[in-house]
């Protein structure tokens, strides 16, 4: 695996090592010890699915407190994935990273805790897997709003409308929200 720093120190592109031929391919998706020598010495407690529509756009979430590290990927479809450090006492607090996560291009990325996290689906029929390193709880959740000017996300809507759940309408501006230390 080939695991790539992002401008905010936290986040994690992992490329998988992919073995393929005319039959298919194989890769390693998670792997203990070669997460923990990268630095990433992570346990996870639970797993997640979810398949979108085109246009579909989910977050930014979060929990405080329970704060959740996530390991995220498509395994069908696409997605502009989203990261938003929103750690009050972090030197990167309010800027974002963004990247595409594909079943064609196979990347991973390690959201850590303190993230917000939020995707747009820019194909029909996306998978989008995650594992978790805390139980969901829903008296920790809370929303971020993904069209905050503060953020300033550059999300890749050419053509498209966001469709929004009634949590993500209801998302607060990072002003008014809840934040970790």
């Amino acid at each position: 695996m080939r695991f790539i720093a992002c401008e905010i120190p936290g986040p994690v592109i992992i490329e998988p090592k992919v073995f393929g031929d005319e039959r298919g391919f194989f890769l390693e998706s998670w792997n203990r010890a070669a997460f923990a020598e990268a630095g990433l010495d992570l346990a996870f407690v639970q797993d997640n699915h979810s398949r979108s529509s085109r246009g579909v756009l989910r977050g930014l979430h979060y929990q405080e407190p329970n704060l959740q590290g996530k390991l995220v990927r498509v395994v069908n479809g696409s997605v502009f994935d989203v990261a938003v450090d929103i750690r009050r006492s972090s030197a990167t607090f309010g800027r974002w990273i963004g990247v595409e996560l594909s079943a064609a291009n196979r990347r991973m990325l390690w959201v850590p805790p303190g993230f917000a996290h939020g995707f747009l689906t820019l194909e029909d029929k996306t998978d989008f897997l995650y594992k978790c390193t805390d139980f969901y709880q829903p008296a920790a959740e809370h929303c971020l709003r993904w069209d905050d000017p503060a953020l300033a996300i550059d999300w890749p809507l050419q053509g498209l409308t966001p469709e929004l759940s009634a949590k993500d309408k209801a998302g607060k501006p990072l002003a008014d929200c809840v934040l970790p230390e």
